[in-house]
């Protein structure tokens, strides 16, 4: 429980060692010491959380939990000793050049005291160290560190066995999961060996449909096998389990005398001989690592006899990883329907009573029950079996429903829901662990922005740095590992298809709210439910309207906050900043009626991360210049419409200036000084020579180009940017764009909003180009002969009068990588040919708004993975979306959605 807190220590002190080594003499060598003692300290704690959980005997697993609490209290001591000793240090930097002298002395002064103190409480914490870990041999770590991991076994009830025999009439919702699989198995016109992995999240029913698919097709291979792999197995055990179930006599073939070193591959060569000529079946059940498939694949030899292997798991980079040797199909399981849910609801606890059915006075708390599962079949039956054994009344159905958090906690019939969800956050590295909890600081429900998400991970120092890649990319790289491990759910993609906003099942949010109090990760306030929270609680997340009850000195360890409230009283009349003088994260994204900053916010010398995102704020505190750390300050859709130049010319690691479109921010001098990696959306003014120093930008945005020496100027600077991945400009004025010489080589995304008649000679270099946008060019010649030669172009959107031409002709071989096609308000065109083979992969077609194109092009019906088709040219009343047009959609069978935008 402590891995996360311990590792965040560590990778603070070793910082503080390397750089602040001139500041700590005579405490250099301590803070040495008690990084090495956590450091040997760490290896105990991976599965100490899990030994709790599991251990039968209370008193051993309350002293596991008490021992674990004392190390994570040193470690937030050490947290704070570090960030206090920074905290002023860093304000003896803040004062003008005229009290030079003074400031030499006072800081002298400051440093030897702030040096006394630090090494006062390091020693103390030194010996706590010693002592704590002296206490671990208590509790049985020294031996729990010499076992493999994932090998302690759990004492509690796994109700998951229960899914192997079930029968088919007690199954709901997964009959089209159970047909398409079935499908894939016995399919003849293959005969490769092919590998089937069912993905998904714990608790879903994947071991259920797979047991239900491998009774209908087993008869129809030669030999089948079932084998539970689970987080902890042996090589050898899984590979004589499979011959066990191919019924091969090991004695025979291997006499005991015969086995030695070479055993595995006597084991491998025994399988594959058996198989040579037979069609089999083997369903390997919960598999947790990539490796495993490392361990089989030999074994389960490709004869060309039609081999098929089924693999549940909850990663889907263990299904990819087949894909090294393997054909492999991979079925996404989805949580049930709500019309399922309710079905399998009725079916469990009302199995013997009603018929089957809910009684109408129960109807109102059922269905809030079952929409708190979210369509998890596991919880659904769990709850569903202990209503069954309750009274049949609304009072009995309410108290379950009002207290599910608690009953989820502590209810022996549920509690195994819990543990078996929390299966996979322990099997979490601890950077991962910290990442993941911080999606309990958000709102139930709440669809998460992952650009948001990532700058405030990479704000509170979760994300490892690495020379290779910046912290933002290894941050990108973390969330997607969570959702390849089924821990968190995509809401939204980009139109490249990658992630853009994301969340959890209620049911792994509850676990991860316990998880939070336990490690006082986190709180979420709001007193007028009653909630109070830990003094040592290192993150808040506020839901009252006024911040006055919670600015006590005793919280002051507070490090992230993200408040979701409306009317929040004015931040100006409380001691805000005073008390939270730790703060590296204060996201107000969730307050839209803020409409001041404290004035004295400069007074947050560890800020990383200042969000006043869609709220009322129109003017930024003088104060903010002092914040010398921020590296993100996000002002989207806020009323800010200027930052000055004293404001944040002094912001020397400022990263990330995010304004709202077309609010723009003007240079000014001094800008360049800045680090800037994103800048949306400049205003070009007097100062353009600033723009040509932020050669770090990896985002820029452009507007209000009026002169063609401003154009020349920006395009020097555009020639410069060598690490620029996307690139937008603004300007009603005829610019010439071949003025660009050398275009940035990893330019992934490009719009032109311009006056513009012929593409650029460079656009064609472009080759890592996945998406480009242009609006308002009037192109003269067709602008396909030119895009086709963009091999990784994902996205094309022509809008706003962009092509003067009446055709546009998309060949055969055309775009065969492109997903997404925006024609818009394309005025002149009036035919849309598509041949058979062009856009193969395309999924999104908009047309919109052309009103010369007067009916539905007949190529559409060649587009197979066309998945969403949003129309408006219907604008005639004598053309109608009926005869031939919707014969030629009826050809599009996977369509999944139709927008006529009439």
């Amino acid at each position: 429980m402590a891995e996360t807190a311990v590792g965040l220590a560590v990778d603070q002190l070793i910082p503080m060692l390397t750089q602040e080594a001139s500041l700590l003499r005579g405490i250099h060598s301590q803070v040495g010491d008690i990084k090495d003692e956590f450091q040997s300290i760490r290896c105990f704690l991976r599965d100490a959380d899990r030994k709790a959980e599991s251990e039968s005997d209370h008193t051993r697993r309350d002293g596991v939990k008490a021992w674990v609490e004392q190390l994570r209290e040193v470690a937030f001591q050490i947290e704070d000793v570090i960030d206090e000793y920074m905290f002023h240090l860093g304000h003896l930097h803040d004062h003008g050049c005229f009290f030079y002298f003074i400031r030499k002395i006072t800081r002298s002064i400051i440093k030897l005291k702030a040096r006394h103190d630090i090494a006062s409480e390091i020693q103390d914490m030194k010996t706590n160290v010693r002592e704590i870990k002296e206490r671990s041999s208590r509790y049985g770590f020294d031996s729990l560190h010499d076992q493999q991991e994932g090998n302690i076994k759990p004492t509690w009830h796994d109700p998951r066995k229960a899914s192997i025999f079930m029968k088919e009439d007690q199954v709901v919702g997964i009959e089209s999961d159970r047909d398409k699989l079935v499908g894939w198995l016995v399919d003849k016109s293959s005969p490769q060996r092919t590998v089937v992995s069912v993905v998904g999240m714990g608790g879903l029913g994947k071991t259920t449909l797979a047991k239900q698919v491998y009774d209908r097709v087993v008869t129809q291979f030669d030999c089948h096998a079932w084998i539970t792999v689970s987080e902890s197995y042996d090589k050898k055990e899984l590979l004589r389990t499979l011959m066990e179930n191919f019924r091969i006599n090991m004695e025979t073939n291997i006499p005991a005398r015969n086995r030695g070193v070479n055993e595995e591959i006597q084991l491998i060569t025994m399988i594959r001989e058996y198989l040579k000529d037979k069609r089999y079946v083997v369903i390997f059940d919960d598999v947790w690592k990539i490796e495993f498939w490392s361990d089989i694949e030999h074994a389960l030899l490709d004869n060309n006899k039609g081999g098929r292997i089924v693999i549940t798991t909850r990663s889907l980079d263990v299904a990819n990883f087949c894909k090294t040797s393997s054909y492999v199909h991979v079925h996404m399981l989805q949580p049930l329907p709500s019309e399922k849910a309710w079905q399998l609801f009725c079916k469990r606890a009302f199995h013997f009573e009603f018929g089957g059915s809910c009684p109408p006075e129960l109807e109102n708390y059922s269905g809030k029950i079952v929409e708190r599962c979210k369509g998890l079949p596991l919880a659904i039956v769990a709850i569903a079996g202990l209503l069954s054994t309750k009274e049949k009344t609304v009072d009995e159905w309410r108290k379950l429903h009002d207290n599910l958090s608690l009953e989820l906690e502590s209810n022996p019939h549920l509690t195994s829901i819990s543990r078996i969800l929390a299966l996979s956050y322990y099997d979490l590295p601890y950077y991962l662990k910290n990442c993941y909890l911080y999606f309990g600081m958000y709102p139930e429900d709440y669809s998460i922005k992952c650009s948001r998400l990532i700058r405030q991970w990479v704000s509170e120092g979760f994300i490892t740095s690495n020379r290779e890649k910046t912290l933002k990319e290894i941050a990108q790289e973390y969330l997607i590992e969570l959702i390849n491990r089924s821990l968190v759910q995509v809401s939204e993609v980009n139109r490249f298809g990658k992630p853009k906003a994301c969340g959890i099942h209620d049911l792994l949010r509850e676990m991860i709210l316990r998880k939070m109090e336990d490690l006082r990760f986190g709180s979420h306030y709001f007193p007028s439910d009653g909630s109070s929270f830990s003094e040592l609680t290192r993150r808040l997340t506020i839901r009252s309207r006024s911040l006055i009850h919670i600015s006590n000195k005793k919280y002051c360890h507070v490090r992230g906050m993200l408040i979701f409230t409306r009317n929040l009283t004015d931040l100006c009349e409380t001691t805000f900043c005073a008390t939270f003088k730790l703060l590296k994260v204060l996201d107000f994204g969730g307050a839209p009626d803020l409409k001041h900053l404290p004035e004295d916010i400069g007074a947050l010398f560890h800020l990383k991360y200042l969000s006043v995102a869609y709220t009322m704020v129109k003017e930024l505190p003088s104060s903010i210049r002092k914040l010398q750390n921020l590296e993100t300050l996000n002002l989207k859709g806020s009323w800010v419409r200027e930052v000055k130049s004293r404001q944040i010319s002094r912001l020397h690691k400022l990263r990330h200036l995010v304004f709202s479109e077309g609010a723009g921010l003007r240079l000014f001098k001094g800008f360049g000084c800045l680090v800037l990696q994103k800048l949306y959306d400049v205003k070009i003014r007097d100062d353009i020579e600033e723009l040509k120093k932020l050669t770090q930008l990896r985002k820029l945005g452009i507007t209000g180009l009026r002169t063609a020496h401003e154009w020349s100027v920006v395009c020097d600077c555009i020639n410069g940017m060598r690490h620029l991945q996307s690139l937008r400009v603004f300007t009603l004025e005829y610019v010439d764009l071949n003025s660009i010489s050398a275009p940035p080589e990893f330019l992934q995304s490009l719009l032109l909003n311009m006056e513009l008649r012929k593409l650029p000679e460079w656009i064609i270099k472009l080759q890592n180009l996945a998406k480009f946008e242009i609006r308002g060019s009037r192109l003269e010649d067709d602008p396909l002969e030119v895009f086709q030669n963009l091999p990784n172009l994902v996205v094309l959107i022509m809008a706003c009068g962009s092509y003067d031409g009446e055709k546009l002709h998309f060949k055969h071989g055309m775009f065969q990588k492109l997903k997404h096609l925006e024609l818009n308000n394309l005025d002149k065109l009036n035919s849309l040919v598509i041949e058979e083979g062009a856009l193969p992969t395309l999924e999104h077609l908009s047309i919109c708004f052309c009103d010369n194109l007067k009916t539905v092009p007949g190529g559409i019906r060649h587009l197979r993975n066309l998945k969403r088709l949003t129309l408006s040219i219907w604008l005639n009343d004598s053309v109608k979306p009926e005869g031939e047009d919707y014969h030629i959609v009826r050809h599009v069978p996977q369509l999944q959605f139709i927008d006529d935008l009439i």
